[in-house]
């Protein structure tokens, strides 16, 4: 049983782990202003910080079954990088919004720009 928490443990980790990665990516693609690739890499993060929190209730509705295990270090590490970096995951998903609203601002503005020398000519 023990090997199990720790496999499960393990996979936690590298999963959120994978998913911090990704989110990184996407607040790098934010700072150059391609929000595409920005979006792309948050889906990514969710898809891998998603198989990580499976693993985890997979763990906990084991022991609600009976299945006991002692307490583990490692699991509670893993349990604690998964919430910190998918609390990452949605900050990075509210950045993606400001950076949108900003770029939309920005657009209405260079148009507005772009008709005044139009009428100006």
């Amino acid at each position: 049983m023990e090997d199990l928490l720790t496999q499960a443990s393990m996979d936690i980790i590298l999963n959120a782990g994978d998913a911090r990665m990704a989110n990184f990516e996407s607040i790098e693609a934010m700072l150059k202003g391609d929000l595409e690739t920005a979006e792309l890499k948050i889906r990514e993060a969710k898809e891998l910080i998603t198989k990580a929190h499976k693993v985890q209730t997979d763990r906990i509705q084991g022991e609600t079954r009976g299945e006991k295990s002692e307490y583990s270090l490692l699991f509670a590490h893993a349990q604690d990088t998964l919430m910190t970096i998918n609390s990452e995951i949605l900050l990075t998903n509210k950045f993606k919004l400001v950076f949108e609203a900003y770029e939309k601002r920005i657009k209405i503005l260079e148009n507005k720009v772009e008709k005044l020398i139009r009428d100006n000519a």
